[in-house]
């Protein structure tokens, strides 16, 4: 069995990561061993997720085969698009210009902010009593 070429890329939203693999041949996209459509069951989250594929117009020239973890679903959706653009970078710099133009490159920064001790949440203090 020979070992097939493949490019890879990963992707961060909130807490969520994905490692995407981008192989030359068609076929269809599988994250966590299952197909795309049944990971991301909403239509907004396969768009986002196959979003680079449409950019590039390699939807049915290329297989990915991801693996995904943490956050939620939608986070997940947010990983794997950033992590397929990153390896469709690896396999051709010239897709850098358009993915970049899409906002496919740029890891989305924005986290939950951490919680503070005295406080309930991260800015929500307990109610105050005069007496």
């Amino acid at each position: 069995m020979t070992q097939q070429q493949y490019y890879y890329g990963t992707g961060r939203r909130k807490t969520a990561i994905a490692r995407v693999r981008v192989y030359n041949t068609p076929g269809g996209s599988t994250v966590n061993g299952r197909p795309i459509d049944e990971v991301f069951t909403v239509g907004a989250w396969l768009r986002q997720a196959i979003s680079p594929l449409r950019v590039t117009d390699l939807a049915d020239k290329v297989t990915v085969v991801a693996k995904t973890h943490g956050g939620g679903t939608a986070g997940q959706a947010g990983a794997f698009a950033h992590g397929l653009a990153r390896a469709l970078v690896v396999m051709d710099e010239n897709y850098r210009k358009p993915l970049r133009a899409a906002g496919l490159m740029t890891r989305d920064p924005r986290m939950k902010e951490s919680k503070k001790y005295g406080l309930k949440r991260a800015r929500k203090a307990p109610q105050y009593t005069k007496r």
